[in-house]
């Protein structure tokens, strides 16, 4: 039951509940404040939302599907729909937040772009929109991601991105987002962030989660014209920063008749010491310019976390997801490394779809939750499974 008088939207302040705000240093301010200050008036312009929608329908390749997945459904014995966001061009939702940010950026006179990525297709997206608008672009990302996302890094460079390995700390996301907001503050002028999670200081958080809501304005009218209701009983999807998450349950947030399950990575259990889970392991702190929670020692600082999925081994989560932690608006569930490879074994073999591994931590909830027969279940396919089909390979020994 949702409590009439907690609010899950962000607050002029910039607060999701106790979480969120801006912990920037003050040579970043003037960006922050100016982007603070015009964000909802830009994103509102006619002449925005006009080629902001044009550029999702005719270059992105929206509306994407809302696939009813039969064999699924007859598994689960509940009704199971597929949003496809791995049918949107680069392979999954970032690019409907980097075209949102590319046309922020232009209204703000801005022609550099800086980004991080950890799975990346962020940095892909990034990347994309770049090229379509002939910025420069600077990605950063771990080094270890590098290693295990080749494909991608050979996209980014392919559309003419420079792309930077982070080699601190775990080499992974946290790293890179580091090293990429060092280049901000480097380059405060005429550098625009474009953060790819709905993480960083206010008003990222917000404007990430406003311009990857069209996921869940389509689930609503698609359900409308397949089932006649606009709502669905469940909203899943994979959160490691959230923007995947935030877009799919965003015009759900104050529907009291869906229940929102978030699915973190637990690595190789919860409590193994290699894992991801930040509802579990976290507590509050800052991290990344607002306050959230994350995983940290007594003293403060981040402890590394550790998935399967380089896309989901982030130490903390997005405030918005922190705030629907704590208010029991959105159930977690800590999903491992084993249970992602099986559930995206049984989509490839039940669907034909091949799933990213951090959309295969969603796909993983299935069983757990135990939805009745005439209930309606949507999973956000955040993204496809090329990038990881080495890491299938070497996991699932295809080569034998």
């Amino acid at each position: 039951m949702i409590d009439a008088g907690i609010s899950f939207h962000v607050s002029e302040k910039g607060y999701y509940g106790d979480f969120g705000g801006a912990f920037i240093p003050e040579m970043l301010y003037p960006n922050v404040e100016e982007l603070r200050l015009h964000y909802l008036e830009y994103m509102m312009e006619p002449s925005f939302q006009k080629e902001f929608h044009f550029l999702l329908k005719d270059f992105v390749g929206r509306p994407t599907p809302l696939f009813k997945a039969e064999r699924l459904s007859a598994k689960y014995n509940t009704q199971i729909y597929l949003k496809r966001e791995d049918l949107c061009h680069t392979g999954a939702h970032k690019v409907n937040n980097t075209i949102g940010q590319i046309l922020m950026a232009k209204r703000l006179g801005k022609h550099k772009i800086v980004a991080e990525t950890g799975a990346g297709q962020h940095g892909v997206a990034t990347a994309t929109v770049c090229a379509l608008m002939g910025m420069e672009c600077i990605i950063y990302m771990g080094a270890i991601d590098i290693e295990r996302q080749a494909p991608n890094v050979a996209r980014m460079k392919m559309l003419g991105a420079t792309v930077v390995a982070a080699q601190s700390g775990s080499k992974t996301l946290k790293d890179a987002t580091n090293e990429a907001m060092r280049h901000w503050i480097n380059h405060p002028l005429d550098t625009h962030y474009i953060i790819g999670s709905v993480v960083g200081p206010h008003p990222y958080p917000d404007m990430v989660a406003r311009f990857q809501a069209v996921i869940s304005e389509e689930i609503r009218f698609q359900l409308q014209e397949k089932e006649g209701r606009d709502y669905p009983d469940y909203v899943i999807a994979c959160v490691g920063g959230g923007s995947n998450a935030a877009g799919a349950f965003y015009h759900f947030l104050d529907e009291p008749r869906t229940a929102l399950i978030a699915a973190e990575a637990a690595g190789l259990g919860v409590n193994s010491g290699h894992s991801a889970a930040t509802t579990f392991l976290g507590k509050p702190g800052v991290l990344h310019g607002s306050k959230s929670l994350s995983r940290q020692t007594e003293d403060g600082q981040v402890i590394e976390p550790y998935s399967i999925s380089a896309g989901l081994d982030d130490p903390g989560i997005g405030p918005m997801h922190a705030h629907l932690f704590e208010t029991g608006r959105a159930t977690f569930y800590g999903v491992t490394d084993e249970e992602a490879l099986v559930a995206a074994v049984e989509c490839s073999q039940l669907e034909g779809i091949i799933p990213a591994l951090e959309t295969a931590h969603a796909l993983a909830v299935f069983e757990r939750l135990q939805a009745k027969p005439n209930e309606i279940v949507v999973v956000n396919v955040s993204g496809r499974g090329d990038k990881d089909l080495a890491t299938y390979q070497n996991r699932l020994k295809l080569n034998d």
